[in-house]
């Protein structure tokens, strides 16, 4: 049994919070008899809404490999170009699961299923997300165990990050970081945080999902076990300890 709020939801009629207000006004009926708020029932039951059959939607799940110049966004009233252009034929109601920066690009998931996209969000569920920054400038070793330590943001400390030092060198360095936490443009605050700007920005992995050989655009479904997976990894997630040696390897 659901909340019937959250099975209209579910159908992509309304939010929830607007579908108890319709629940609250007598709108809406489950098998015949007017619903009440607080009240359940099973996906496969006739509810209606202004005397209209809800149809529940199929589950989806999609992975992007996000281009540039793109929003996270359902829609834009500046109309700037959204993910959901990728998906030109996709006739589910579909949302991105997190953000990602406008200039940013890489692993992005894509779904219909709320409670998916919340075990994903949660604040709980430290699911590891990884980074290739691109930046202006000499990249150190003691800069990146200060990240592995965790560094003070206006926010609050970072959690402990992974590392890996691909290239530095006085004009540029290119460097991975690993986080377990959704801030907002978080990576790109760390960088800043040691007067280093992002020059470009790619998410090559989200948990165990890469892009692989996926061009800027591309999109494919998740299979249920990858869907299966990503819900068991976002619960079971385990923090990293800071490096206790010096290096320019992973932990």
């Amino acid at each position: 049994m659901e909340r019937i709020q959250k099975l209209i939801a579910a159908a992509g009629v309304t939010s929830r919070r607007k579908a108890e207000e319709l629940i609250k006004e007598g709108r809406v009926s489950v098998n015949g008899k007017t619903a009440s708020l607080g009240g359940s029932a099973e996906p496969w039951d006739e509810i209606r809404v202004d005397g209209e059959l809800i149809r529940m939607e199929k589950k989806v799940y999609y992975l992007l490999n996000k281009p540039v110049h793109t929003l996270c966004t359902v829609k834009d009233d500046r109309g700037r170009k959204t993910v959901l252009s990728c998906f030109p034929k996709e006739k589910n109601r579909i949302y991105p699961v997190g953000r990602l920066d406008y200039d940013t690009t890489g692993v992005l998931i894509l779904t219909n299923d709320g409670d998916f996209a919340n075990a994903m969000m949660h604040p709980r569920h430290h699911v590891q997300k990884t980074y290739r920054a691109t930046v202006n400038g000499l990249f150190t070793e003691r800069m990146a165990k200060a990240l592995e330590a965790g560094i003070p943001l206006e926010d609050g400390m970072t959690l402990p990050a992974k590392v890996k030092i691909l290239s530095a060198e006085e004009r540029q360095s290119i460097v991975e970081v690993t986080i377990f936490e959704g801030r907002n443009r978080e990576v790109k605050r760390m960088m800043e945080y040691f007067h280093l700007r992002v020059t470009r920005l790619d998410r090559i992995s989200y948990d165990f999902l890469t892009c692989g050989n996926m061009k800027r655009g591309e999109s494919r479904t998740l299979s249920q076990d990858e869907v299966f997976r990503l819900m068991n990894d976002s619960q079971s997630m385990s923090m990293p300890a800071a490096r206790s040696s010096s290096g320019s390897g992973s932990m």
